[in-house]
């Protein structure tokens, strides 16, 4: 018995090492961007995480809300941004924002659908594809609004969305036919919409958490990988992968969350401030992320040797085609008449 309790005891203490480690990684990682005021006065502190790199635009608006926040509050208001996964990884700080232990996260479009299956609409395969759709879809208040609301019912408030690219195929090889996409081990997020997406194009993807990808890749277990060159240049991925075909099916999007409870306890004038900066920073980053995607892809091509491919149009058409029986199959989750509306709104035939 004592012997098991050495053990368990090794293994707890080995656990912690670890988790600290990692914790003050990402901790090193931020330090280049600590606010240049000193946030110990303020009235009202609020936690908010990020899994991602604040080199993207659509992350780097965390920092761009803590400082604006700050000065249009007069130091009341320190938002304590927390990207590189410092909190944890997104479900389980998704859990957190909905218990009220933190305050809000922006979290990726492929992880809200676990507490918010509504959404996953913005996934959908060639629905909300273009930057030019998301801004038409964000300046309709009532759709918008309504797909912001999908969390509410779990005490979250949606406030708005930034981006982090357009998803196509970064491989190993070159993929230039939809006939070359079958033979590819791709791997996919763990998420409803992009397994139904995968299932009708029919690809037999590899579903698996995002830590371990990079070893997966050098390793030969997958091949290929669905996400944006925004995040694969960031992220590395392009010293393996060197290939990657654009399909732009789908744009990757942060949702803006805050705790409903939480919000709703500020004082009137600081949550309208509140809610003011945040989305004018969004529709701010948003607007420099097409751009900084164009310049990231002309990176990859002269700097990192990336071959960019487009498949045929007959095959582009193909998935297109396809993708539109993903739409019904999760209509059921998003409400049959809502879908509809952002369909015809979006003009997607």
């Amino acid at each position: 018995m004592k012997k098991w309790l050495v053990i368990l005891l090794v293994l707890a203490l080995a656990l912690l090492f670890v988790i600290s480690n990692v914790s003050t990684a990402a901790e090193d990682k931020a330090a280049k961007w600590k606010p240049t005021f000193d946030p110990s006065g303020a009235k009202y502190k609020i936690i908010y995480s990020n899994v991602s790199h604040p080199d993207i635009k659509g992350v780097f608006t965390g920092y761009a809300i803590r400082d604006e926040l700050w000065k249009r509050t007069n130091g009341q208001m320190y938002f304590d941004y927390r990207p590189f996964s410092q909190l944890g990884a997104e479900v389980e700080v998704l859990n957190q924002v909905v218990t009220g232990t933190i305050q809000g996260m922006s979290c990726s479009s492929v992880a809200a659908p676990t507490m918010g299956p509504p959404m996953g609409l913005v996934n959908l395969p060639y629905l909300v594809d273009t930057y030019e759709k998301m801004e038409k879809f964000a300046a309709d208040k009532k759709l918008f609004g309504q797909y912001l609301a999908s969390m509410e019912s779990k005490g979250v408030l949606g406030v708005n969305v930034t981006g982090y690219g357009q998803y196509g195929w970064a491989t190993t090889k070159p993929v230039k036919t939809l006939d070359d996409a079958k033979k590819v081990k791709f791997r996919i997020a763990p998420a409803p919409v992009n397994k139904l997406t995968y299932q009708a194009w029919g690809i037999n993807p590899v579903v698996m958490p995002w830590p371990e990808v990079h070893t997966a890749l050098q390793q030969g277990v997958i091949d290929g990988l669905d996400h944006t060159a925004l995040v694969c240049v960031l992220e590395r991925k392009f010293e393996i992968a060197k290939f990657f075909t654009e399909l732009n099916y789908a744009q990757g999007l942060f949702i803006w969350l805050v705790n409903k409870a939480w919000y709703n306890s500020l004082p009137p004038d600081l949550g309208k401030t509140f809610m003011d900066v945040m989305n004018e920073q969004c529709t701010k980053m948003r607007a420099e992320t097409k751009k900084q995607q164009e310049d990231t892809i002309a990176t990859a091509k002269k700097e990192m040797g990336v071959e960019f491919i487009k498949l045929p149009a007959k095959d582009m058409e193909t998935l297109r085609q396809q993708g539109k029986a993903v739409h019904e199959k999760y209509a059921a989750e998003i409400g049959p008449e809502f879908l509809k509306a952002v369909q015809q709104l979006l003009d997607f035939k």
